[in-house]
């Protein structure tokens, strides 16, 4: 009895074990991240083979399954392995013999994470070129390149030979350009955005152009034509210019010669232009009133008599006032007056019959007359001045 239970004792314990064992390695598979990438081929790759980041194994190939023209395989990762959310995979071949095994890249470095279960398409993935292809492709290459191809009359010959002597002694330049190559693809590098929103301006330029045809090809042929003439006559075009460049010549000497009189002569057209700016209503007005005056003088002469005919109210000059300007010394006169029978004797013959009264500047009044007009005038200065202060 007491051998039965110390053997009953034991097999519990080693059950307990085992269970302990499986669940711990239960919960360390599932810990592990898988991740399912599709190939197109995947020679070499078996179940078992590692899974690697650079070159470093965290994980193995859980299972490769052909999916119609695809190849499933299924990736487990190590526990507390990173992998970037925008990782790939690839099959490497490190020789000809060795077995291969799958890389993921990049390494991460930060930002989100390659979720559990994720999938990895194909178009994601690469795969390394077969050694029979890379023969197929040697092969192919040079049955092109064969007596029985491109060198069939001996031109790839003659080229090799051309190229040869071409660069006979040129290695340091080609080296040169090389260099100047790798330099000027890293500055188009850099400056890549710059030169695509030039091909976007670009774009943008020649799609106006396309939009505008009819107007552009107007344009052309106007240009056409204009070019066309000036080519038809570039002689006389040519004679202008030198014509031209005789005459402003001409004018430089006579500027330098005459530089001063022209200046005075600047000077003196000042007040004119002067008075011109001033008096611009007075000559609008002019300009506007001039042609009606022309006109009424045309139609008012008479060329039987070679006379001007016409009418006016002469009380409208005897009733508005002295005709000139007054002056200080003899004072305004005061207008029209008529003229008796004897002043009319003297006074020149009319072209036309007198109607009615005549009418004509009055007398010239005394000396004592003409003074106490003068005082008078003085005194009504005085008052007025004396009212304005």
């Amino acid at each position: 009895m007491r051998r039965t239970r110390i053997i009953g004792i034991g097999a519990g314990l080693a059950l307990v074990a085992v269970a302990a064992t499986t669940g711990v390695s239960a919960l360390q598979e599932d810990a592990r991240t898988t991740v399912t990438a599709y190939f197109e081929r995947a020679t070499g790759v078996y179940a078992g083979s590692d899974l690697r980041i650079l070159g470093v194994r965290v994980g193995t190939v859980a299972s490769v399954t052909p999916k119609g023209k695809e190849v499933e395989v299924v990736l487990r990762l190590d526990q507390g392995v990173k992998v970037p959310e925008d990782a790939h995979a690839v099959v490497v071949a490190p020789s000809l013999v060795a077995d291969r095994y799958v890389q993921l890249a990049p390494a991460y470095d930060g930002g989100p994470l390659l979720a559990d279960n994720a999938v990895l398409p194909a178009a994601r993935n690469a795969t390394p070129v077969e050694v029979d292809e890379l023969y197929a492709s040697i092969t192919e290459i040079t049955t092109a390149l064969g007596p029985n191809g491109a060198n069939a009359d001996g031109a790839l010959a003659r080229l090799l030979e051309t190229g040869a002597k071409n660069m006979d002694g040129n290695g340091k330049a080609i080296g040169d350009s090389v260099e100047q190559f790798g330099k000027a693809a890293k500055t188009l590098d850099r400056s890549s955005g710059d030169l695509f929103d030039t091909l976007t301006h670009l774009q943008s330029f020649t799609t106006m152009l396309k939009e505008n045809d009819s107007e552009v090809r107007t344009a052309e042929q106007q240009l056409h034509s204009v070019t066309s003439f000036l080519a038809d006559d570039k002689k006389n075009l040519s004679a202008a210019l030198k014509e031209l460049g005789t005459a402003l010549g001409q004018v430089k000497t006579f500027i330098a010669r005459n530089r001063g009189a022209l200046k005075k002569n600047v000077d003196a057209l000042v007040p004119v232009t002067q008075a011109l700016v001033d008096q611009r209503a007075s000559l609008a007005e002019a300009m506007d009133t001039l042609p009606l005056a022309a006109g009424n003088v045309l139609n008012a002469y008479d060329p039987a008599h070679r006379t001007l005919n016409g009418r006016a109210n002469l009380n409208e000059l005897s009733m508005g006032g002295p005709l000139v300007s007054p002056d200080a010394a003899s004072g305004p006169p005061p207008g029209l007056a008529p003229v008796d029978a004897n002043r009319r004797k003297s006074l020149p013959v009319l072209p036309l019959p007198e109607v009615g009264t005549v009418f004509g500047t009055p007398e010239k009044q005394p000396a004592e007359q003409k003074q106490k007009q003068k005082q008078e005038q003085e005194r009504k200065a005085d008052r007025k001045k004396g009212a304005e202060r």
